[in-house]
C-alpha cells in the first residue's frame, strides 16, 4: 500500500509493477492513463491495473493516489485489462485499513481477500483519444485538445492547416481509426469527466466543452460511452434530468464525495 500526494496537473511518469494496482483517492480526482486509453476516478471509482501494465497517473484535481498492491500469485481475480470498479464505504475502509504498517500477514491477507470479493467492474467503456502521427493533423488535434469547445468545421480546420476537406477527413480516419466528428467528441467528453467529478453542474460542463446544450452533452455521452455521466463515473455526482412537463433540462446536483 502506498499513499502519493500529486497536486492539480500533476503526472507520475509511465511506469509498471510487478504486483496487481488498485489505484484510488479519497479526495480529488485521479486521471490514470494506458496508452492512448484514459479513466477519470473520483472517490467513487478505482481502477484495476494488471500486473506489468505500462501506465500515468496524475490528478485532474488535488488528490492522493492510494495504491493498493497484491501480489498475482495470491489473487484470484483473472483480469487481463484495467478494469474500473465501484467503491463504496467498505471497500474505502478497507483500503486505508491495508494501508496500516502495523497489520499482521495473516490480518492483511483475510483483508485482502475480502477486497477482491467487493471488486465488481463498472459496465462502461473508457474514452480513447488516438494522438495522430501526421503533422498537419496532429496541428488540429492539438488546437481541440487546447480548447475542446473550439466550434470550428472540419472545413474551417482543414483551410487552417492548408489541405481540403476530403484530405483532411481521410487523414483524420487513417491516423486515428476515428472519423473528425467521433474524434472531436472523445475529446471533450475526456475534458468533461474531471469537471463533472468535481460536481459542476451538467449545464456548465456541457458549455465548457463546446455544447450548446446540456442535452445535447448527455445524448453525446451516452451515445458514445452506453450510459450517463452519473453512473460512468460510478456515485454521487452531477447528472442531469429531463423535466417531463417541458421537456426542459435541469441540473441536479448530487454531494460530492469525499477522497
Amino acid at each position: 500500500m502506498g499513499n502519493f500526494p500529486l497536486a492539480s496537473g500533476q503526472w507520475i511518469p509511465p511506469h509498471s509493477h510487478p504486483q496487481h494496482q488498485l489505484a484510488w483517492t479519497r479526495r480529488g480526482v485521479l486521471g490514470v492513463a494506458v496508452a492512448d486509453t484514459y479513466w477519470v476516478l473520483p472517490p467513487t471509482r478505482a481502477l484495476w491495473l494488471p500486473a506489468g501494465v505500462v501506465h500515468r497517473t496524475g490528478a485532474t484535481r488535488d488528490a492522493v493516489l492510494c495504491s493498493l498492491y497484491l501480489e498475482p500469485g495470491r489473487c484470484d481475480l483473472d483480469w487481463a485489462e484495467p478494469t474500473p470498479v465501484g467503491v463504496d464505504g467498505l471497500l474505502a475502509h478497507l483500503i486505508g485499513h491495508l494501508g496500516r504498517d502495523d497489520l499482521a500477514e495473516d490480518a492483511r491477507l483475510r483483508a485482502e481477500a475480502v477486497v477482491l470479493d467487493l471488486l465488481h467492474p463498472l459496465p462502461t467503456l473508457p474514452i480513447d483519444v488516438p494522438h495522430p502521427a501526421d503533422e498537419r493533423v496532429c496541428a488540429v488535434a492539438d488546437a481541440l485538445l487546447a480548447e475542446p469547445a473550439d466550434r470550428r468545421s472540419l472545413e474551417a480546420h482543414a483551410r487552417a492547416v492548408g489541405v481540403s476537406r476530403r484530405t483532411l477527413t481521410r487523414l483524420f480516419v487513417h491516423d486515428t481509426g476515428m472519423s473528425f466528428d467521433r474524434w472531436r467528441t472523445h475529446v471533450r467528453l475526456r475534458a468533461a469527466l474531471p469537471l463533472l467529478a468535481e460536481g459542476q453542474p451538467v449545464s456548465r460542463v456541457a458549455h465548457a466543452v463546446g455544447y450548446a446544450t446540456p442535452s445535447a452533452f448527455l445524448a453525446a455521452f451516452r451515445r458514445t460511452v452506453g450510459t450517463s455521466p452519473r453512473r460512468y463515473l460510478g456515485g454521487d455526482v452531477v447528472d442531469a434530468a429531463v423535466d417531463p412537463s417541458t421537456g426542459g433540462v435541469s441540473d441536479v446536483a448530487v454531494p460530492r464525495g469525499s477522497r
